[in-house]
């Protein structure tokens, strides 16, 4: 077996003239069986590259019947390397060579540039036939890993030969990657550079062809640059930037190798400068900020927040925090100086009081304490905190005081009314109205009647046109002695006249009451006056005449009152 291992080494080694990729690197596999107390390195992946075929790497057993149901061994090459072929020793043991053979049977080779199967390039997979144990195969490719993987699955049927049940060791002996050792070379004697564009400089081993371009390039070697607004890997790529003078892109990176359109920025000039520049300048192409500043009214990284305070002398605000940092301007205060005056309140940071007289309690304004509609009544200039001067009253004390308020005190600022009454001569609220056929302090006194015409001065009542005759003084009081006797008769007269009338009317209330009394406490008594003494017979000696009238009672011309 040891010399039949030796003589198969020296056969790949003379077949090939490519450099052994796999010897010695590190390698790694998904389990590694058990190894004896004192062999720790017994089964282990680097096994496989020693180049050492008497050493082995060995993993758990897959099968339906087993916990683990796939395998994986691989080797990292170091770099990404052309690769021309894989050759890979099984472990044989003497008489059970087809057993082995149907252990190894549905393996997969891969080669990858990450280290995952998933994205890699499938070198080889096997089919029905079960594979030799020295195995060998063509895997023209670039990469990095090779890995070899295996399975077997719960409810698959494998073709015949194929080890399934159980105890399907994985066991390789040695693995051989050949390829040129040297980067973005290609040929039997790895001498020929690749073409300059192929990725990763990797290219075909026997004839130089790409396996794939960089970022930019196409075409089967590489040679030919992206156009018309396309780039990146294969050509794939749309530009989408804004750049300079609508230039295309960098056809291998997308860049604009020339700078961004105004307003656009970032690593491909797809990014809308959000700010609001100082001078209607770009933004910076790089970050989006604005490097000169932010224009009047803009704050913020980007000077896309608008400044929302009033600052003091319309200064703009803070192009960092978005505060008035001179202060606010007249009519506004708080923190940010976006919070308007109250009502009643004036000028910066609102700290004066308005007067409060502003027309019909209209507020003031908020920035100059000026009543703009006005003022109330008896209130003038801007602020409405003067009173009206003596002489005048009303809305901006336009209206003129009447001037004959009594004792000459001012009239009432509101309203122009004489609080406290006319001078003599003057009636009514303002006081403007002179006396007629009277006189006085609001004319509450008349002209005398034996005043000519009734006319006297309003002021003190004199008869302006004189007396009627028989009268005479300032106001016609004073009569001659006739006139004063009929005057005095008269007077007498009138007073004595309605003095009994008053008299007998009281009597006669009296008599009605007391009537009506008498009737209520002496019921069905209704003619007591029949049986009154005037009545009885007289003491008068007959045949004496009498020295008075007999007294005749007449009928009652009145109805006669019944009580009910």
């Amino acid at each position: 077996m040891f010399f039949k291992g030796i003589f198969l080494l020296i056969n790949v080694e003379l077949a090939f003239t490519y450099d052994d990729l796999s010897y010695k690197q590190v390698a790694s596999q998904s389990t590694t069986y058990p190894h004896p107390q004192y062999e720790p390195q017994k089964y282990v992946a680097g096994n496989a590259v020693d180049r050492n075929p008497r050493t082995c790497m060995r993993t758990e057993a897959i099968a339906a019947n087993s916990p683990d149901k796939t395998v994986w061994w691989k080797v990292d090459l170091g770099g990404v390397y052309n690769i021309y072929s894989v050759n890979i020793l099984f472990k044989n043991y003497d008489g059970y060579e087809q057993r082995q053979r149907g252990r190894f049977a549905g393996f997969s080779l891969y080669v990858s540039d990450t280290g995952d199967i998933d994205g890699s390039f499938l070198c080889y997979k096997n089919g029905y036939l079960l594979p030799p144990l020295d195995f060998n195969t063509t895997c023209i490719t670039s990469g990095r890993y090779v890995i070899f993987y295996n399975e077997r699955l719960i409810g698959v049927t494998y073709p015949e030969g194929y080890e399934a049940s159980s105890n399907v060791y994985t066991e390789l002996c040695e693995v051989f990657v050949d390829g040129c050792r040297e980067h973005g070379v290609y040929g039997s004697e790895c001498n020929t550079r690749c073409p300059i564009n192929c990725k990763y400089n990797t290219c075909h081993i026997l004839n130089g062809t790409c396996f794939g371009c960089k970022p930019g390039w196409t075409g089967t070697n590489c040679h030919t640059k992206c156009v018309g607004g396309w780039y990146g890997i294969n050509c794939t790529q749309q530009c989408v930037g804004h750049c300079l003078s609508n230039v295309v892109c960098n056809h291998e990176t997308g860049q604009c190798d020339g700078g961004c359109a105004y307003e656009w920025y970032g690593q491909y000039c797809n990014e809308t400068c959000i700010g609001h520049c100082l001078n209607n300048t770009s933004c910076n192409q790089g970050t989006g900020q604005c490097d000169g500043g932010c224009a009047y009214g803009w704050y913020g990284q980007f000077c896309n927040k608008t400044c929302i305070g009033h600052c003091i002398n319309n200064a703009t605000c803070n192009q960092s925090t978005g505060l008035c940092d001179g202060g606010c301007k007249a009519g506004w205060k708080g923190y940010k100086c976006d919070e308007a005056c109250s009502d009643g309140t004036f000028g910066t940071d609102c700290i004066y009081n308005c007067s409060g007289q502003c027309l019909d309690g209209t507020p003031c304004n908020s920035q100059t304490g000026h009543c703009n509609r006005g003022c109330n009544p008896g209130y003038t200039n801007i602020f409405c905190n003067e009173n009206c001067n003596d002489d005048s009253y009303g809305i901006d004390c336009i209206n003129t005081c009447s001037g004959h308020c009594l004792n000459d005190i001012p009239c009432n600022k509101q309203t122009g009314h004489c609080d406290k009454g006319c001078n003599p001569g003057f009636k009514n609220a303002f006081c403007n109205d002179s006396c007629v056929l009277s006189y006085g302090e609001d004319c509450r006194y008349p002209c005398s009647e034996h005043c000519v015409n009734k006319t006297c001065n309003r002021f003190n009542g004199k008869c302006v046109f004189g007396c009627h005759d028989g009268f005479s003084g300032d106001q016609c009081l004073q009569g001659s002695q006739i006139n004063n006797k009929k005057e005095d008769t008269c007077a007498w007269t009138f007073g004595f006249t309605i003095s009994l009338g008053f008299n007998t009317l009281t009597m006669i209330i009296i008599m009605v009451l007391l009537w009506k009394i008498y009737i209520l406490t002496h019921p069905g008594d209704t003619f007591p006056c029949l049986r009154s003494a005037i009545y009885e017979k007289s003491n008068v000696t007959v045949g004496q005449e009498s020295t008075y009238q007999e007294l005749k009672i007449q009928e009652s011309q009145y109805q006669e009152i019944i009580p009910k």
